[in-house]
C-alpha cells in the first residue's frame, strides 16, 4: 500500500526508529544554529550540508528511484512518480523530475552515488554529473567519472558545469551544438505590466547572451563608497543605467537618449496639490516629484492644444543644452553628494532652484548628481546646497508619513 497523508506511516520498526533519531537531530541541529557565532557558526553550515542535506538527498534519490519501480504511486492515483513527488513531497515540477532523473543515473554511475552518499559531492554537481549521463549514455561518463568527481570537489557547480560541457563537446561536439542550439531557441524576455507600482522582468538567455548582458552590466554594477544596495538592487540599477544611454550617447552624456515619454499637466509639473498624476507612455503612472526630477534634464515638449506628439517631439527643446552640459561635467566632474563621486556618464544635472520653480538653466544653479541621489533629492525629500567649495547634503521632512487604515 502507497505511503498516504500528511505524516508517512512507516511500517518497519527500524525505519521509525530512524526517523525519529532523525527527527530528533534536526531539532539538535536547528537550536545550534540559534546559538552558534563565528567559525564555530561557519562550520556547523558546512556539516549540515556534508552531514545531512546532501547525504539525505542522495538517499532521497536511492528511494525515489526504488519507489518508481515499484509503481507504487499509482495506488494514490497519481500518474507518475513525478506527479506524486509533485503531490506528497511538495516539489515543483522541475525539482521532481530533476530527482527522478537523479535516481535513475546514480544507479548507473557508483562512484558518484558514493561520493553523494557521503557528503563529498553537492547535490548541483550530482544534478550536472547526472544531465551529463543523460546527454551522452552513462557508459561514456563510467569511463572519466574518477576525473570528474576530483574536479566537482574543488569546484564550485558553476565552474564544474563548465568542465563538464567542455568533456561533452570532446565527446560529441554535434550533440553539444545542438544543445546550444536548444538553448538558444529557448531565449525569451518578458517586460509585465505595471502592478503596484512596479514592472516585473523575467526572461532566459543562452549562455553566449546571458555572458553578453553579464559583461555589459559589469561595469556599472561595481558598488561605491558607503554603497548599502544589494546585489540585485546594484544589477537592476546597471541595467536601466545601461538602457538610459542609448547606442548614440557621447561620451559626456549630452548625446541622444531614448525617448521616455510621460505626459504631465502644468499642475502636475508645478506639484500642485490635487493634480492628477503624470502618466507613462508604456504604461503607469508616476507621482509629480518623479516627473519634476525628470524636468531637471530633459526634453520639454508644452502642448496647447491638439496635435501630433511625434512631431512636437522633433521640436522639444532641453532644460539643460548640450553645451551647458559639457561646462557642467568640466566643473563638478562626478556626482557631488557628500560620499559618492559616481562618474559623470552615471549623473543627470539638477537645478538646485527646481527648473519647475523657475530655477534657471546656468551653472551657478547646477549640479551633477547620480540617478540615485537625484531621485533622493526629489522623490526623498532630501536638500542640496553649496557650502563654500563643498556641497551639504540634509532631509527636510518635506513627504509626509502616510498611515493606512483598512477600509470596511
Amino acid at each position: 500500500m502507497a505511503a498516504s497523508g500528511s505524516v508517512i506511516a512507516l511500517r518497519q520498526s527500524e525505519a521509525k526508529a530512524a526517523a525519529e533519531q532523525l527527527q530528533a537531530a534536526v531539532k539538535r541541529v536547528s537550536v545550534y544554529a540559534q546559538e552558534a557565532e563565528g567559525a564555530e557558526l561557519g562550520e556547523l553550515l558546512i556539516l549540515i550540508r556534508e552531514v545531512g542535506i546532501d547525504p539525505l538527498e542522495a538517499a532521497f534519490a536511492t528511494g525515489v528511484r526504488r519507489f518508481d519501480k515499484s509503481g507504487e504511486y499509482a495506488a494514490d492515483g497519481a500518474l507518475s512518480v513525478t506527479a506524486w513527488l509533485k503531490w506528497k513531497c511538495k516539489l515543483s515540477g522541475g525539482a521532481a523530475a530533476e530527482r527522478v532523473e537523479i535516481g535513475k543515473q546514480l544507479e548507473r554511475l557508483p562512484k558518484t552515488e558514493e561520493a553523494f552518499a557521503r557528503g563529498h559531492l553537492g547535490y548541483q554537481h550530482v544534478a550536472v554529473m547526472a544531465r551529463t549521463a543523460e546527454n551522452l549514455g552513462a557508459a561514456t561518463v563510467r569511463g572519466e567519472e574518477g576525473n570528474l568527481l576530483k574536479a566537482a570537489r574543488s569546484m564550485d557547480p558553476g565552474q564544474f558545469t563548465t568542465v563538464v560541457k567542455s568533456f561533452e563537446h570532446r565527446v560529441d561536439s554535434a550533440a553539444a551544438l545542438a544543445e546550444t542550439n536548444r538553448a538558444y531557441e529557448r531565449r525569451y524576455l518578458h517586460i509585465g505590466e505595471p502592478q503596484a507600482g512596479v514592472v516585473r522582468i523575467d526572461g532566459m538567455l543562452d549562455a553566449e547572451g546571458g555572458a553578453t548582458v553579464r559583461a555589459a552590466l559589469a561595469g556599472l554594477m561595481k558598488p561605491t563608497k558607503d554603497d548599502h544596495r544589494s546585489h540585485g538592487q546594484r544589477c537592476a540599477d546597471a541595467l536601466v543605467e545601461f538602457c538610459r544611454r542609448g547606442p548614440g550617447s557621447r561620451r559626456d552624456s549630452s548625446g541622444p537618449r531614448p525617448q521616455l515619454v510621460i505626459h504631465a499637466s502644468l499642475g502636475t509639473l508645478a506639484g500642485i496639490a490635487g493634480a492628477p498624476a503624470a502618466e507613462l507612455e508604456g504604461g503607469g503612472t508616476v507621482p509629480a516629484e518623479t516627473v519634476q526630477r525628470y524636468a531637471c534634464d530633459s526634453a520639454i515638449v508644452r502642448m496647447t492644444g491638439r496635435t501630433e506628439l511625434e512631431h512636437e517631439l522633433n521640436h522639444a527643446t532641453r532644460t539643460l543644452p548640450a553645451s551647458t552640459r559639457r561646462a557642467l561635467e568640466a566643473r563638478d566632474r562626478r556626482c557631488v553628494w557628500p560620499g559618492c563621486g559616481r562618474p559623470a556618464d552615471w549623473c543627470d544635472g539638477h537645478h538646485l532652484v527646481w527648473w519647475t520653480r523657475g530655477g534657471e538653466t546656468a551653472l551657478p544653479n547646477l549640479a551633477l548628481l547620480c540617478r540615485p541621489h537625484h531621485r533622493l533629492v526629489h522623490e526623498g525629500g532630501w536638500s542640496l546646497q553649496r557650502k563654500g567649495n563643498g556641497w551639504h547634503a540634509a532631509p527636510l521632512d518635506k513627504i509626509p508619513v502616510r498611515r493606512f487604515s483598512r477600509r470596511e
